[in-house]
């Protein structure tokens, strides 16, 4: 039985196939495309042919994708999106996006709704138990008649009592349209309301993009012949279905750095490192504790939007093989604007105009690239200092987003991993610098190998129940929901588990936080 693992980056798309002992058979990278189909088809097509493995023999697929990031980041490609709070008569004292960049506001086009409804922490309603239909639909008139793509619903406290999000997603379909995209909240994000409608509204400007990627994926799998299950790799590091991956595609978006984590990890032996995952538009850093990525203990900032669902701790700067380079007087400016899939044709050494960081890195003898369109000789003309002013600049900036990610001064190596790494030397100076082998589909490898999980996060008042009972019950939703994920029943247990009483809450009040993984059901 055999697994193939994809990463489909904003440069490259990554593909390893692993055999039953995760030992890499094979693995290989190609361009990735504007219609994601082909270069997804191109990869494990070519990853195939170089393995000889019968495509019978494909137990599972995995995706790990940074599309969803990279079109928040880039404010490209997003859906016009509808947000409505559910809250009045309270609820109305900081409206939705407030802080937001206002380059942000215009990609997702979006207009603010304020119904009422929402319950307290203990179940109570605000208002009324019944949503007020008649707002509702004016909310729905508006959505069809100005073309939003989609809907970010959030409630007050909807993690505790779901009911009018729920709700107001099954009128939204009646109206609107059964495939019509409706983010809840409740389904996403944790307690927090501001972060958790964040969450939604980031969630609901990616479907799109999601849909294609997914598509793209199984069209090629279709071609292939391969019908065995595809799954996508979500923020920490396991998987989760592909219809659960189109309907909630915010739950990718820290999957690319936590695979490659895991991948580093696991090609370099090593349990407590930092990891930089350098692609072609963006290097992601993280950190690995005792074998796994540090997830990080605050709401996270994704494209300047605060969040709260579970995140590995990242930090992600501008920087890749695609950056472009440009040049005012005597300072020099690496990114965030990147050639990405298109390097092959814009970079000056593969023929083009546009001065890249790999022209850099290839032009200062750093970077070797294994391409018969790549010439050297194209880069003959540039500065020498100004070549060396660059890789300079470019070390500087991964090295000072290696040593902002540490929470001790203690010193750490450095596990190089993604496609462009390759502008990075292989030694420096002052820290340890590893590039293992099969360095470039670290990703990819990552995603091959995860679990699938389920979690659970809620309060539950202690009048009729014991800490131990709460416990127990949260323990099997997340359990049961790590098994609807694809988990096998016999291998799923729990792998992280917090019991907080929140004493600011009138009552008796615990909230549990547990998480379930478990191995693939092939």
């Amino acid at each position: 039985m055999y697994k193939i693992g994809v990463d489909v980056g904003g440069t490259n798309t990554d593909a390893v196939v692993l055999d039953q002992y995760d030992q890499v058979i094979s693995a290989i990278k190609s361009p990735t495309t504007s219609d994601v189909q082909s270069g997804i088809f191109n990869s494990i097509k070519k990853v195939l042919d170089l393995s000889e493995v019968n495509v019978k023999d494909i137990a599972y697929v995995s995706l790990g994708t940074t599309h969803a990031t990279n079109a928040i980041i880039r404010r490209k490609d997003l859906s016009k999106v509808a947000i409505v709070r559910i809250c009045l008569p309270a609820g109305k004292g900081v409206l939705p996006m407030a802080g937001w960049d206002e380059s942000l506001v215009q990609a997702i086009g979006g207009k603010s709704f304020l119904i009422h409804g929402g319950f307290e922490y203990d179940g109570r309603p605000l208002s009324d138990e019944l949503l007020n239909y008649e707002e509702c639909l004016e909310i729905f008139k508006e959505v069809r008649e100005e073309g939003y793509d989609s809907i970010a619903v959030s409630s007050i406290f909807s993690p505790a009592k779901d009911l009018h999000e729920k709700e107001f997603a099954r009128l939204a379909h009646e109206y609107l349209g059964e495939d019509f995209p409706v983010t809840l909240s409740s389904e996403i994000g944790s307690l927090g309301l501001l972060e958790r409608e964040n969450s939604a509204i980031l969630n609901a400007s990616v479907v799109a993009v999601a849909k294609k990627a997914a598509n793209g994926l199984v069209e090629a799998l279709e071609h292939l012949g391969i019908t065995s299950k595809v799954f996508f790799a979500q923020n920490d590091g396991t998987l989760m279905s592909l219809e659960h991956a189109i309907k909630y595609p915010v739950l990718t978006i820290g999957s690319g750095p936590t695979n490659s984590t895991r991948g580093a990890a696991y090609l370099s032996n090593l349990k407590d490192c930092i990891v930089a995952d350098i692609g072609g538009t963006s290097t992601d850093v993280g950190i690995l504790v005792n074998g796994f990525p540090r997830q990080s203990a605050l709401a996270v900032e994704v494209g300047g939007v605060l969040t709260n669902f579970r995140m590995p701790d990242l930090i992600s700067i501008g920087l890749g093989g695609g950056s472009i380079v440009t040049v005012a007087g005597d300072d020099i400016k690496i990114g965030p604007d990147s050639v990405g899939y298109q390097i092959k044709e814009k970079a000056i050494c593969f023929g083009g105009e546009i001065l890249t960081a790999t022209d850099i890195a290839v032009a200062a003898g750093v970077a070797e690239i294994d391409d018969p369109s790549c010439d050297p000789t194209r880069l003959n003309s540039l500065d020498p200092s100004l070549v060396t002013k660059a890789m300079d600049k470019i070390e500087k900036m991964v090295l000072e987003a290696c040593e902002k990610i540490k929470t001790s001064p203690d010193p750490l190596p450095i596990v190089l991993v993604g496609g462009g790494s390759v502008i990075m030397p292989a030694e420096s100076k002052s820290v340890e610098l590893i590039k293992p082998e099969h360095f470039g589909c670290a990703n990819a490898l990552g995603a091959a190998i995860a679990d699938a999980s389920g979690e659970v996060d809620g309060l539950w008042p202690m009048e009729d129940k014991t800490r131990e009972e709460i416990i127990q019950t949260a323990k099997a939703l997340a359990i049961e929901k790590a098994i609807s994920m694809g988990a096998k029943q016999d291998t799923t247990q729990i792998v992280d588990l917090e019991a907080v009483p929140l004493s600011y809450l009138p009552g008796n009040v615990l909230r549990v936080k547990a998480k379930a993984a478990g191995a693939l059901q092939l």
